[in-house]
């Protein structure tokens, strides 16, 4: 089988691999889609913390079940699958909490364990959500992405009087405007980036006003608006503080980022007005919602798509996705 490996930091090579066996607990999936997450790129470049190389990535895909390891219903063979990435121990105490995606022992499949950018991949049985027949397989990958938005929303609890401020139209950003909008039915949701291709694509799925914050402060262009809910979906340093002093009293915040940098936030500007900080990593058991919502048709999915390529031309969809965001947004690599 073809694998697509990153052997070292700034090394993707195409590798002809053995088909591997799944063990007791796990099944074999046919991968028919997998699609790119900026992770992917970070991975590729090094810049992941948590990556162990070599490496299959992708942790973003769906396929057809093959194969079932000692212990798996053969019964299971056949089924249309999406996978969570999050493989957790069960025992710690984020696990007995429902918080698995901190597990002590997290395994993150793509960046710890082999991914799904392959003709095959080998996954615990109980990773493996059944997609309904009212998902296409092309779009089913995208499940996984809007785990995300899920698991901050999760957190925030939204609702339809909120005043919500999204930084960042990335595909993250996108994914919240969606659950806010067709889910939490928030009525007015506002969302703020560097670029006014991103900001179409926002307006595109969902967002009542789009600002441009790359000249003019967005504390000027709210003229007094006080958001009740934000999420940090850009994830620069930066962004906290401002979201703070943006913030209505009893405000929630959400972060998803990852960065290393320090940024600067007093404990008066937050207990000043009561605000709650929420941080969101992967997700907690959200594929269930997620395919839910999709078979609701209460989000679009194919909205945040721009491009399908063939899997042997991943190194230029990463660069794609990776260098052209004016114009790109999802890239799904067509497996099988």
């Amino acid at each position: 089988m073809k694998s697509v490996v990153i052997a070292k930091p700034g090394e993707l090579v195409i590798e002809e691999r053995a088909l591997p066996e799944p063990a007791a607990g796990e099944v074999r999936i046919k991968i028919a889609y997998a699609s790119i997450c900026g992770s992917d790129v970070h991975i590729w470049h090094g810049h992941n913390p948590f990556a162990r190389y070599p490496r299959v990535i992708g942790h973003e895909f769906f396929g057809v079940i093959e194969a079932a390891g000692p212990g798996v219903e053969a019964s299971r063979v056949g089924e249309r699958v999406a996978v969570d990435p999050v493989v957790s121990c069960g025992h710690c105490y984020p696990c007995s909490v429902g918080r698995p995606n901190v597990c002590s022992e997290l395994q993150v499949i793509g960046v710890h364990r082999d991914g799904g950018f392959s003709d095959y991949a080998v996954v615990p049985a109980r990773n493996a959500y059944v997609v309904p027949p009212s998902i296409p397989d092309k779009l089913a990958s995208l499940i996984e992405p809007f785990t995300i938005a899920a698991n901050i929303c999760a957190f925030l609890k939204p609702v339809p009087d909120d005043v919500a401020l999204i930084f960042g139209a990335g595909p993250m950003g996108l994914t919240a405007i969606q659950a806010l909008k067709g889910v939490f039915n928030v009525r007015n949701v506002i969302v703020a980036d560097r670029l006014p291709e991103r900001l179409t694509m926002a307006q595109e799925n969902g967002a009542d006003t789009v600002l441009d914050n790359s000249e003019i402060p967005l504390a000027a262009q709210l003229e007094g608006v006080k958001p009740t809910l934000i999420i940090d979906a850009a994830c620069h340093p930066a962004i906290l503080a401002e979201a703070v002093a943006l913030a209505s009293p009893a405000a929630r915040i959400g972060l998803l980022g990852f960065s290393g940098e320090p940024c600067t936030v007093t404990q008066q500007s937050l207990t000043s007005k009561e605000l709650s900080l929420f941080t969101s990593r992967l997700n907690s058991h959200r594929f269930p919602q997620v395919i839910e919502w999709m078979e609701k048709r209460l989000i679009q999915p194919e909205k945040l798509v721009t491009h399908y390529l063939p899997l042997s031309e991943v190194e230029a969809a990463m660069t794609l996705f990776e260098k052209d965001p004016r114009s790109c947004c999802k890239v799904v690599l067509k497996v099988s």
